[in-house]
């Protein structure tokens, strides 16, 4: 798999997550190269079934319209259960990346599937650690990919909507991705 220039921010809540999304796609973002991962967490409801509905997934459960919204504007929507982490919802690229690690057999020590998703397409593996540990936290990550130019403009959009990090990786293979320190500008709160 191509490595790719990404940023990922961190963000606590799905409201937060979900307003930076909708702001890139009010700017002008390819909302083609936008991804989304997360958990469905804290919820009285039991999620009930996911479902296919021409080219949307549809989801019962807790956060159903948060989901549902984001399925209805990324390309690509899938729920995997992860050894390690649990379930796991993921919309736009990421969910090719995630399938495409797994067809490829790319096992990188110490990663989960989504992990190594994330390192195939060019994110260091010390980056990848902290973003599974925030998915574990039951964070959400938006990651946006594209150009210098398009990642840098996604990234200054981002931290408008107060993740708790934010990192701009260049584009790198997977071989030096793990010896390679990422471009950075993280936003603490």
């Amino acid at each position: 798999m191509a490595a790719e220039n990404s940023v990922v921010a961190v963000y606590e809540t799905h409201t937060a997550a979900e307003s930076a999304v909708k702001a890139l796609q009010q700017a002008g973002f390819d909302i083609k190269k936008l991804s989304i991962v997360g958990k469905d967490y804290h919820t009285e409801e039991h999620v009930v079934g996911y479902y296919t509905a021409g080219d949307r997934m549809a989801y019962w459960g807790g956060m159903g319209a948060f989901w549902g919204g984001l399925w209805g504007l990324l390309f690509g929507a899938a729920f995997f259960w992860v050894p390690g982490i649990g379930p796991l919802l993921l919309a736009g690229p990421v969910v090719s990346w995630l399938v495409g690690a797994l067809e490829g057999a790319v096992v990188v020590g110490g990663l989960s599937a989504v992990g190594a998703a994330l390192f195939s397409v060019g994110i260091p593996k010390n980056s990848v650690l902290k973003y599974e540990q925030a998915i574990k936290a039951d964070k959400f990550l938006v990651i946006a990919h594209g150009t210098m130019e398009d990642v840098h403009r996604a990234h200054e959009i981002m931290r408008l909507h107060a993740p708790l990090e934010s990192a701009v990786h260049p584009g790198e293979t997977p071989e030096t991705a793990s010896a390679a320190a990422p471009s950075q500008i993280r936003q603490s709160l």
